[in-house]
């Protein structure tokens, strides 16, 4: 009886290997990626700067960005916030007598920098927020922004609640 018994423990033992095993190997697989629910790529681009240069660049990227978005059919959400100095790029105000003055190098670009900000928001449907704070310090009344500017209370305030939306955050350096 001992015999018979025993045999049944090696038996029960050698059968049930595969099972402990498998378990492990299927507990090491790694689990698929969260999909965002509705399969929007979105992305802020923060812009608190006075260099036009650097902000022909950051144009470059999101038009870059754009092709390849279109070119794989994708869905995409892109913003740009504006704050501090960010704000000489909406409006063809020169802000003279304000910490935000247009410089030599803006006067130069400002009209090419607004025409692709036009293309960008027409017909790619990139949108624009500025910081109210930004605008009220600058005395900027909201008529003299660029058409599509959506004024908001605080563009930091604003960055952070579309990064908790899920926006991807990129700022041009």
């Amino acid at each position: 009886m001992k015999i018979k018994f025993r045999y049944f423990l090696t038996q029960l033992f050698l059968l049930s290997m595969p099972l402990f095993f498998s378990a492990d190997i299927m507990a090491a697989e790694p689990a698929p990626a969260a999909k965002p629910k509705d399969n929007v790529i979105k992305v802020v681009y923060h812009a608190d700067f006075a260099d036009a240069r650097r902000f022909s660049t950051m144009l470059t990227n999101i038009n870059n960005m754009v092709a390849v978005y279109q070119e794989n059919l994708a869905d995409y959400d892109i913003r740009i916030v504006f704050v501090s100095y960010g704000i000489r790029f909406v409006t063809k105000d020169p802000l003279a007598k304000t910490p935000f003055a247009e410089d030599a190098e803006l006067k130069k670009r400002r009209e090419n920098l607004l025409g692709r900000l036009e293309t960008l928001r027409e017909s790619y449907g990139v949108k624009f927020e500025l910081c109210g704070i930004t605008r009220e310090q600058a005395g900027l009344e909201v008529k003299k922004l660029i058409p599509g500017v959506d004024v908001v209370r605080s563009g930091v305030v604003r960055i952070e609640e579309l990064q908790h939306q899920g926006f991807a955050y990129l700022k041009i350096e």
